[in-house]
């Protein structure tokens, strides 16, 4: 942290601070430091404003991307049966905790869950049909999946290699 921060309150001949857009980690420093020591009027509110939105937009991506790769994982799974793997299942798994704790993390999200599903099956679709090389027609438009199977439905390879043995 830079020392011009820890100064009194009280002085003001301080050198320039870090410019935002010359080096966002120091920036950010010293903007927490000025907050803390109550020195308002000596902030980038408007940088300030800045990154605080881009931080719930990063809390969004967060929850769209877990659902994306949930998503993309049941369509391969539901479409091309015959290259099930462990992995997809370990993936959705992984996902569906990633997704649980962003929304703990960030309940506000919760009222976004809709728009992330929608955003996240366009995504997931494009991305199955690339990654089994089907026509991306194979794949319905619209989200087959309602929340519970998203979030609850069982993907247990190893119970289908099970029956497949038997």
């Amino acid at each position: 942290m830079s020392q011009q921060i820890a100064r009194p309150k009280g002085s003001r001949s301080e050198a320039p601070r870090t410019r935002y857009e010359d080096d966002l980690y120091t920036w950010v420093g010293e903007q927490v430091a000025l907050l803390r020591a109550g020195r308002l009027d000596e902030i980038d509110a408007e940088n300030i404003a800045e990154e605080l939105g881009d931080v719930g937009k990063s809390e969004y991506r967060e929850l769209r991307r877990a659902l994306t790769l949930i998503l993309a994982h049941m369509l391969k799974w539901d479409h091309q049966p015959e290259r099930r793997s462990r992995s997809w299942d370990n993936t959705i798994s992984a996902q569906r905790l990633h997704y649980a704790n962003a929304l703990k993390d960030s309940p506000g999200l919760k009222s976004r869950r809709a728009e992330a599903l929608r955003d996240a099956y366009e995504i997931a679709r494009r991305a199955a049909s690339s990654e089994t090389n089907m026509p991306l027609r194979t794949f319905p438009e619209a989200c087959p999946y309602d929340w519970a199977d998203i979030l609850e439905r069982p993907f247990d390879f190893d119970a289908i290699e099970r029956e497949e043995a038997h």
